[in-house]
């Protein structure tokens, strides 16, 4: 694909592709109390199978959409459809079961006593029995690498730590669709690789749709199928991450900041007065193309 521009202008975004299409928001809009705009003529979709990031600074609207792909919040204008089914008309009951919303800040996600207590929460009220309930809990926690903290209290635990719990409680519940909203801020180095590849395991191993809403661009440059940059409450440009980050000038236009992978290549290119050839995205990537050029520099000598 190409990059797509989105005009704010534009009245309608209707979906590209319903049999492959999770979620769909046509330019639905919402203010909050205050009067701030939380998003604005907002469209986005979510395929089946894929790992979307939202990419915008801090204020760009990426939290309040993420809010409204479950029903936590409803547009005022436009309109949101999730499985087929239209929400934004207020028909939103249940759908926490389809769509998982793992919040930034864990603290407001974990409640139970314990963290077993806490990841069986929602399948208890799926109906699932208590053994069943257990089980699932058990499965997910394994799956997170987290089996070892079912006794701990979630309030003593690590920042890594409960992160780990909230992506758990929310995959126990078997969604086709987990929105994170930054889902690796403020976590050591260890836990943002771990959360990284629970990330495309989810899509990988389990067949589970991710969206993330985050401002870290080598975070999304490494594991996101599609970017969609929003700013203005608005995704206004979308594409392949070998697209939308070799334009530098897109990434300027929605106040970010190159990969830094993409960022040294780029540089390198520049300084050796050699135009770029490739599009590394990962540091691994950066590393395989460096040594091209310089068997390439040292067979010419």
């Amino acid at each position: 694909m190409t990059i797509v521009r989105r005009s704010p202008e534009a009245p309608h975004c209707p979906p590209l592709d319903r049999d492959r299409e999770l979620i769909h928001v046509d330019c639905a809009s919402h203010t909050y109390p205050d009067g701030s705009i939380g998003i604005h003529d907002m469209c986005f979709y979510v395929l089946k199978n894929e790992i979307v990031a939202i990419c915008g600074p801090n204020g760009s609207g990426k939290s309040t959409l993420i809010e409204h792909l479950n029903g936590l919040l409803l547009p005022a204008q436009g309109s949101i459809w999730v499985n087929g089914r239209v929400i934004s008309g207020g028909a939103q009951a249940g759908l926490w079961k389809e769509v998982g919303v793992v919040f930034q800040r864990s603290e407001d996600q974990l409640f139970a006593p314990t963290v077993l207590d806490d990841v069986m929460f929602g399948p208890l009220n799926l109906g699932l029995a208590p053994d069943e309930a257990r089980a699932r809990a058990m499965e997910s926690l394994k799956a997170v690498g987290a089996a070892d903290l079912v006794d701990k209290i979630p309030n003593y635990l690590s920042g890594g730590q409960k992160r780990l719990v909230s992506i758990a409680g929310i995959l126990a519940m078997k969604p086709i669709v987990i929105a994170m909203d930054e889902p690796t801020s403020d976590l050591d180095p260890v836990h943002v690789a771990i959360i990284e590849e629970i990330i495309l395991d989810l899509k990988e191993k389990h067949g589970i749709s991710v969206v993330i809403a985050t401002h870290d661009m080598d975070l999304a440059a490494r594991i996101a199928d599609r970017i969609c940059l929003v700013r203005d409450g608005a995704v206004f440009a979308e594409g392949l991450p070998e697209e939308v980050f070799y334009d530098p000038a897109l990434i300027a236009e929605a106040g970010l900041n190159l990969p830094a992978p993409v960022q040294a290549y780029l540089d390198l290119c520049h300084a050796a007065g050699i135009a770029p050839a490739a599009r590394p995205l990962k540091t691994g990537d950066l590393v395989a193309v460096l040594g091209k050029i310089m068997s390439g520099r040292q067979a010419g000598s």
